[in-house]
């Protein structure tokens, strides 16, 4: 017999839209961090974007975590189940080395 219950609120739905909304709404919100650095600290539309910014840091680091959490079982059989480097499968390495590249280029333009 089939389980026709519905459940009220789906929470591992619930975080992993989060962090995906969140996820899209911080490259907004730093890049117009960045175009408004040299307004005056007091500006109301600077304010408004860091603290935007930051409340959008906060949230996706959280839902990021606890979508770590829910799917932990998932997570820890894919590390273990992969040789590329013992740990770790092709897809994580280049996760690591997409995320490296975009930390160095982003950084790196204050060097120049």
């Amino acid at each position: 017999m089939k389980n026709t219950d519905r459940k009220l609120f789906n929470l591992r739905g619930f975080v992993i839209l989060t962090a995906t909304i969140t996820g899209l709404g911080l490259p907004m919100t730093g890049l117009a961090n960045h175009l408004h650095q040299m307004e005056p600290i007091f500006s109301f539309s600077r304010h408004a974007w860091m603290s935007a910014h930051t409340i959008l840091g906060v949230l996706f680091t959280v839902s990021t975590v606890l979508h770590a959490i829910f799917n932990r079982r998932i997570l820890l059989n894919y590390v273990r189940g992969h040789d590329a480097i013992p740990g770790m499968g092709r897809e994580a390495v280049g996760a690591i080395v997409i995320v490296a590249i975009m930390l160095f280029v982003a950084v790196g333009h204050v060097f120049h």
